[in-house]
């Protein structure tokens, strides 16, 4: 199935985008946060996508990040909370701030957000709580990781060891609580580590 789609943006407005790749031109509903982030007319971008699909109805989201596309899916998995509510929930707090309220058990910061009283807010927390932080992790290490794996072959290791490093380094690093920020930093340096034992 899809996962990213690449073209020049054809058209944007506050609630969709559309890509064209080759003779194709793709619409896509997404976030206000994702678009704030897709650059503008005839910029090339890419998208990760999700096909939601009903007997009534084919959708394609997409979202200029894999860690919203994560939350995006998760957020389905809570029961009565559809794609749309999904989409306006992300719209109005950024992915961060969302983990954030859901560790924190912040009902008052989840019931505010559009389309979620108490109860649903609930249904959120009891449904995703703990199993976030994890995600976004995973999310943000996949995309690293061919970059890091790279810069490993550069300094001389084998590919074989560098992708070996690299995994390590992710499964360690997702036992602890490491800011977006700085995982970039945190997965190299742990991976150029494991690479030097394992080649030493």
């Amino acid at each position: 199935m899809f996962n990213s789609l690449t073209g020049r943006v054809s058209f944007k407005n506050n609630e969709s985008i559309c890509l064209r790749t080759g003779g194709i031109e793709w619409e896509l509903k997404t976030t206000l946060q994702s678009l704030k982030e897709f650059p503008a007319l005839g910029g090339r971008a890419t998208a990760y996508v999700f096909l939601y699909h009903r007997e009534d109805q084919m959708k394609l989201y997409g979202f200029s990040g894999r860690e919203e596309r994560s939350l995006f899916l998760n957020l389905l998995k809570v029961d009565g909370l559809g794609p749309k509510l999904a989409i306006k929930i992300l719209s109005s707090i950024s992915a961060a701030a969302l983990v954030a309220a859901l560790e924190k058990e912040d009902i008052n910061t989840l019931s505010s957000l559009p389309g979620l009283g108490t109860k649903t807010a609930q249904k959120v927390i009891l449904t995703l709580q703990g199993k976030l932080k994890k995600i976004g992790l995973q999310e943000q290490g996949a995309g690293l990781n061919e970059d890091i794996i790279n810069a490993l072959v550069g300094m001389g290791f084998d590919k074989r060891v560098s992708r070996e490093a690299v995994g390590s380094a992710l499964k360690e690093l997702e036992q602890r609580e490491i800011p977006a920020e700085e995982l970039d930093k945190e997965l190299f340096t742990k991976a150029l580590a494991v690479a030097s034992r394992m080649k030493g």
